[in-house]
């Protein structure tokens, strides 16, 4: 039977949009789902679906039905897993650059998540649903490095709470263009959607979220930095966008960089170097650590 949730909006959430009022009391749930439970008309006041435009007032009882996992048709393949951790909770893995984290159009196969399903059958979270069974956070498709897989909701539910709380340690790696003034850095910008590329990430202020990326410079080279960052909040493409909106993008992203792109990178000079987080179930703190993969430090060479 489907699960039904209802929420009242207090004052504080007049004036926001329905699918940020239901991510507050969802934390478990992507935006993108929610906005999923919204079109097929599962959010409800009175037992009327509510449009997606709809902003809650004070007062209103909100009603959600969660829809009960749907069968995975994703297939499990027998592709090899860096696994740098792993319990019966929880596992953490490097994944290589080029590796998708989940099917999507184009990439039905040779994903992380196929891997994964091979590797522990039925032992995965089911909250981010069909496509997405385990995957707490993503990093890019050539993006490098640490990533975090719930084996069950319990984990995944913890876990996601640390994110939504800043609490979850996520330090990356780049290598940027142009010489970055100064030593460390913070850019709180807030990010979205680009109105005019829907595929795209931007600095808006419209339908916006806050992003928060802090910097230290590791290396300074004749027209490349080297920076380590630390992740306050975790947007899509955070690190790519806010590198970009402050003059110094990501060496070799296709994106948001410059149009004449390194190609030997074969896309975004960025690592996911160290992860850290109180364990959901035994309440230990882990964190692990990757080393630059050849890639990186091939570039480095390159730039010394």
């Amino acid at each position: 039977m489907p699960e039904r949730m209802e929420f009242t909006a207090l004052p504080e959430d007049a004036g926001g949009r329905l699918d940020q009022f239901l991510a507050k009391k969802l934390p478990d749930k992507s935006r993108s789902a929610i906005q999923k439970l919204i079109q097929e008309g599962r959010v409800c006041m009175a037992d009327k679906p509510l449009p997606k435009n709809y902003r809650p007032k004070p007062g209103d009882q909100v009603s959600v039905e969660i829809p009960d996992p749907v069968e995975l048709s994703v297939d499990a393949e027998p592709i090899p897993l860096a696994i740098v951790y792993e319990d019966k909770d929880l596992l953490v893995v490097n994944k290589p650059k080029g590796m998708v984290v989940h099917p999507a159009a184009g990439n039905y196969s040779g994903t992380l998540v196929n891997a994964l399903l091979h590797h522990c059958g039925d032992s995965l979270s089911g909250i981010n649903g069909v496509i997405r069974p385990g995957i707490v956070h993503r990093i890019d498709k050539d993006t490098s490095g640490l990533l975090i897989v719930a084996k069950n909701d319990a984990a995944h539910q913890g876990l996601a709470q640390q994110i939504k709380e800043h609490s979850f340690t996520r330090e990356y790696e780049a290598v940027v263009y142009g010489r970055v003034k100064d030593d460390e850095g913070t850019v709180n910008l807030p990010i979205g959607r680009c109105p005019s590329d829907r595929k795209k990430m931007c600095v808006t202020e419209k339908n916006s979220r806050p992003a928060v990326t802090h910097y230290r410079v590791v290396e300074r080279y004749s027209q490349f930095t080297h920076l380590r960052l630390r992740l306050e909040t975790g947007r899509t493409h955070q690190i790519r966008v806010h590198m970009a909106a402050i003059g110094h993008p990501v060496a070799g992203d296709p994106v948001y960089g410059p149009k004449k792109i390194i190609k030997s990178l074969c896309g975004q000079c960025l690592h996911a170097r160290k992860i850290g987080f109180v364990h959901p179930v035994t309440g230990a703190y882990l964190e692990f650590t990757s080393p630059l993969p050849a890639y990186f430090t091939d570039f480095l060479k390159t730039l010394r």
